[in-house]
């Protein structure tokens, strides 16, 4: 098993040290930070202004390739989606979304949907990415690495990050954090903590936790049930922290952060779509100023939902509008690549052929 460190883990001030226990100059941890996160240089071999000797001592005390792209499927939406593998060979997914409504209101920017685990351990019954159960957490390397791959395959500057990938992001806080201040650092990706959102399915220590960061990050909250009895049926973590502990939990990041969170619901029919849930959400996201993604169940093999249909949706989205509710009916993006979290990897597991799906939502 290798020694060497994953570079992509480690801060500035760290690498200076590491760079010093090398009896080297800490000031080459800039210029090596700049290959790596600006030029995105492959291998220590390639940066030409550090002597040989120094390129050596990289190489031997540092890996550089946290993950290496198996598949890319490309939606007629200009949705991308990425299958990685890892050293261990573990999958993991990451989806590269154009501007989107519900995320964005800037025609040009790029997001990244990135994974923090390799499957899950929340049992969400409309979700894909815990089917097989979890795996393991995944590295600070391996989160940044998902990024800087993405950018360089599609040639593109990523400019907002999503973590809603596979995984519970905040049940792996620590590499988590450890990424994200990486993928915000000046030296690193340099993309501002306003640009970054974290998913969560409604870890109330973790979501304080997150509250307390100095970092400016953006909370979306996995709601999808605006009742306990409702929100059990489709999210175990309910029973855990149940509603009234989750929304306290809100109340403390809104006040702590002074900035509006939102809630994520996909629409399952005749589970969560009543308009008595779209009331209960409406007061729900009217006490925390929050605003509403509402996203129509993505269909996913071997799992029995179905999407309500375009008029329920609509009905669901203006009961919200009567709380005085800012919300979007989420036009889905890449459908036709399953670009629902996990089901990529659940097909290469299994050796299945995604069928075509006529249908495109938009």
């Amino acid at each position: 098993m290798s020694t060497k460190a994953d570079f992509k883990s480690i801060g500035r001030e760290e690498l200076g040290q590491r760079l010093r226990d090398l009896d080297e100059p800490a000031y080459r941890a800039d210029q090596i930070l700049q290959w790596v996160y600006d030029k995105q240089a492959e291998s220590f071999a390639g940066m030409s202004n550090l002597s040989a000797p120094l390129r050596k001592k990289l190489a031997d005390s540092f890996t550089l390739d946290a993950v290496h792209a198996l598949k890319t499927r490309n939606a007629t939406d200009t949705t991308e989606k990425f299958l990685f593998q890892l050293r261990d060979h573990s999958l993991i997914e990451t989806v590269l979304i154009p501007a989107t409504p519900g995320l964005t209101s800037s025609s040009d920017r790029r997001t990244v949907c990135v994974s923090t685990q390799v499957g899950c351990a929340y049992g969400c019954k409309f979700c894909a990415s815990g089917l097989d159960g979890i795996k393991r957490n995944l590295t600070a390397a391996e989160i940044v690495d998902q990024v800087l791959q993405v950018q360089k395959l599609s040639g593109e500057k990523v400019n907002n990050i999503v973590v809603m990938g596979m995984g519970e992001p905040l049940a792996n806080y620590e590499n988590l954090m450890r990424a994200l201040r990486i993928i915000n650092a000046p030296w690193g990706l340099g993309i501002g903590a306003r640009k970054i959102t974290v998913s969560t399915v409604g870890l109330v220590p973790q979501i304080k936790q997150l509250a307390d960061e100095p970092m400016q990050i953006r909370l979306a909250v996995s709601l999808h049930g605006a009742t306990d009895e409702v929100r059990e049926k489709i999210m175990p973590v309910n029973k855990k922290y149940p509603l009234k502990e989750l929304l306290d939990a809100c109340d403390y990041y809104v006040n702590t952060k002074k900035r509006m969170m939102t809630f994520e619901y996909i629409l399952i029919e005749g589970v969560n779509d009543s308009l008595e849930q779209a009331h209960k959400l409406g007061a729900a996201a009217r006490r925390l100023r929050a605003k509403v993604n509402l996203i129509p169940c993505n269909p996913v093999e071997g799992l029995l939902l179905k999407r309500p249909d375009r008029d329920r949706c609509k009905m669901f989205q203006h009961t919200l509008q009567t709380h005085g509710i800012t919300s979007t009916l989420r036009l889905e993006k890449g459908t036709d690549i399953n670009a629902a979290c996990g089901q990529l990897r659940l097909q290469h597991e299994t050796g299945a052929k995604a069928a075509p799906k006529d249908e495109h939502h938009g």
